[in-house]
């Protein structure tokens, strides 16, 4: 299953002073220390939640400050000790450029740099910190270490600004940190008519250190059969709850209890293969193994926090399990496809797909109905985000962009109406490759989230779907 939790580092830090012990006026290390209480004080008061832990310096020294650079080779063991995910460089005064390098370079994690507006001058011109200042010297040597690292820009701690720019660095650091530890399973195998979701195994495990397993369908019909028998009481239940949400005129409960022993089978396969994320065969062979399709069970298993991804669509997957760490979890992606241009709106496109969207994304007031076994609601409107991994010819690209729904013509299905910038610039982008046309989104606004999280993984590029 997928991490949503971080430890993030913070690593408040001052320029190191020969004369530290008498300084006063500019650079003088009370005022630093005075930024650093504050600054970690108001962020640990703010953003620590059952998701989200925050370890400081307080161990280091008697300020709680990075210094000097020997004191790197600490910080780091006792980073690595705590289990920490990501760190977060706070320029307390004009700093230490060479030992924020340092640390950003030992510790190789996602990493943010920031410091906060100076606002104390005195009467006579005296300032005491010039935070903003040494921001850019910081910002050049971590450049030349080769260190990447995301940025919020000179404010205050309690300035709207910095609240969103570290939600976002605390999403980009949950992407980076389930993707390099990323293990997949594939049910099946690749659906034969489907070319268009071929994809490299070999190429992105070297690449990506991703771990792809496999479960045949033997095994997998087994435990649908076992599982259908096993769970015959809780599967009553199932329906019986079923009914509550969707209207499911025309199948009956044997059929209904097959759908659901889906939930359990893939619940099943992800414990056996330790899986995060997986990618699933599903229409062409599922009815003949079992007499029931997996739509329905995708559709729960999804508002449950599993990802089972289908048609076979390894590189949709990576891209779902991209969005779900984004939202940290608290949104749950679709797996709409580029389908047919809106009738009513040139810039609108039908992202649509056979079922398996979460039913906690049904637009309020919408029936939900089974359409040929399959679910069927529109979802509900809003911003949402719109991405696909995809590897082409040893190049590998992460697309990425914004739209909002819009009104459109009923259909069956799961799917929404989603107005973009430019519709036929979009299309051509799409049939000129390497993308396919499957796509993977979530609600709400993570676009800057997909571009930073590509800082952080060699090679692979962001593209901007307006580019």
């Amino acid at each position: 299953m997928l991490d949503y939790k971080l430890k993030i580092g913070l690593v408040p830090e001052r320029r190191w002073l020969a004369d530290a012990a008498t300084r006063k006026g500019i650079f003088q290390p009370s005022k630093a220390v005075d930024n650093k209480n504050v600054v970690v004080k108001y962020i640990k008061e703010n953003f620590t939640d059952e998701n989200t832990e925050f370890v400081d310096l307080e161990f280091l020294n008697d300020e709680g400050l990075l210094i000097e650079t020997s004191e790197c080779p600490k910080i780091k063991a006792e980073f690595e000790k705590q289990g920490v995910d990501a760190i977060f460089i706070i320029n307390c005064n004009f700093g230490n450029e060479e030992a924020a390098g340092q640390i950003a370079k030992m510790m190789n994690l996602p990493t943010l740099l920031w410091g906060p507006q100076d606002m104390e001058f005195e009467e006579d011109g005296t300032r005491y910190t010039d935070c903003q200042c040494g921001l850019f010297a910081i910002s050049k040597q971590m450049r030349r270490l080769g260190v990447p690292f995301s940025y919020i820009e000179n404010c205050q701690v309690t300035d709207d600004i910095f609240a969103e720019g570290l939600k976002k660095f605390m999403s980009v650091a949950c992407m980076v940190k389930n993707f390099k530890k990323l293990k997949v399973t594939q049910i099946g195998t690749r659906l034969n008519p489907f070319k268009s979701v071929m994809s490299n195994e070999l190429e992105i495990t070297e690449k990506f250190g991703i771990n792809i397993s496999t479960m045949n369908m033997t095994i997998m019909t087994q435990k649908l059969n076992r599982l259908l028998e096993e769970k015959d009481e809780q599967l009553t239940a199932d329906v019986a709850e079923l009914k509550t949400k969707y209207d499911v005129a025309g199948l009956d409960d044997a059929l209904l209890k097959k759908m659901l022993t889906f939930v359990y089978a893939y619940i099943e396969a992800f414990e056996d293969t330790d899986a995060d994320v997986m990618l699933s065969e599903c229409w062409t062979c599922m009815p003949q193994a079992f007499g029931a399709n997996p739509c329905l069970a995708m559709s729960i298993l999804y508002d449950m926090g599993y990802i089972v991804t289908c048609e076979s669509d390894l590189h949709g997957a990576i891209t779902q399990a991209l969005l779900m760490c984004a939202a940290r979890g608290k949104q749950k992606p679709l797996f709409g496809e580029f389908t047919l241009r809106n009738p009513q709106n040139k810039n609108s496109e039908l992202l649509w797909h056979c079922g398996p969207f979460p039913y906690s994304m049904k637009k309020d007031g919408e029936q939900a109905r089974l359409y040929n076994t399959k679910p069927s609601f529109r979802v509900k409107d809003g911003d949402y985000t719109i991405a696909r991994f995809q590897g082409d010819r040893g190049r590998y690209t992460l697309l990425g962009g914004e739209f909002t729904t819009t009104d459109g013509p009923n259909t069956f299905g799961t799917y929404m109406w989603a107005e973009f910038e430019d519709l036929s610039k979009l299309e051509k982008k799409l049939i000129n490759g390497p993308y396919i046309h499957h796509m993977s989104e979530v609600y709400g606004t993570y676009k800057e989230e997909l571009e930073e999280f590509c800082k952080y993984i060699p090679e692979l590029e962001f593209d901007d779907i307006n580019s």
